[in-house]
């Protein structure tokens, strides 16, 4: 029984070890803010430990970016959560936020009186297509995940809808998002009226009944 107690209690410290880790990553290497975080919190916690799949994960995402508040403590806090409960979601956020916290505060007054120098200017910029290529996988993920559930035409009008309604109309993602989810959960299931009318078509006529 102690071993069990023992080896019970070092896998959840290497669980938490691990959480720490995963977000500390994306805390420290997600430059330029919450959307440059989300394909380094997709590497850590669907490629390099399974916590969940694609499927889940692109929901979390969906859903986070129709609340309130910056998606990577949103995603940090409720990843944290599923996999160790409340002291995984507060591991997982401080490991986000407090590094970062910490390193702003020491180099602040460096960066600011430095700002103008030309390789603190050069090591900015060359950030930016990097963290461009990395939405860009993501989106092209994202893409072939619906290409399988919706088709490319459905998909691509999709995307072309959300691009104009977000960028050229000033809708906000949250609105937009949370209007196609109550569309998802309303509509009639397609599957299920087929089905309903094949079980029709089958009942048998009662005698005396003309086909």
């Amino acid at each position: 029984m102690y071993n069990r107690l023992y080896n019970k209690g070092m896998n959840g410290m290497k669980e938490h070890w691990h959480i720490f880790l995963a977000f500390f990553r994306v805390g420290m290497l997600g430059y330029g803010g919450g959307p440059s975080s989300i394909p380094l919190v997709k590497k850590e916690v669907v490629e390099k430990y399974k916590w969940m799949d694609d499927e889940e994960f692109a929901n979390i995402l969906a859903l986070g970016n129709s609340l309130p508040g910056p998606i990577a403590t949103k995603m940090a806090g409720y990843i944290g959560y599923r996999v160790s409960g409340i002291v995984g979601m507060i591991n997982a956020v401080l490991a986000t936020i407090v590094p970062t916290i910490v390193i702003m505060i020491i180099l602040l007054s460096f960066l600011s009186s430095m700002s103008e120098v030309a390789w603190v200017k050069g090591m900015t910029l060359a950030v930016v297509p990097v963290v461009g290529v990395m939405l860009a996988v993501l989106t092209y993920d994202f893409l072939k995940k619906s290409k399988g559930g919706l088709g490319w035409t459905v998909t691509i009008i999709l995307a072309v809808a959300s691009l104009l309604l977000i960028e050229w109309a000033g809708m906000h993602p949250g609105i937009l998002i949370a209007a196609l989810l109550i569309y998802a959960i309303a509509k009639p299931d397609k599957s299920e009226k087929s089905d309903n009318q094949n079980n029709q078509s089958h009942v048998p006529q009662k005698e005396g009944q003309s086909s």
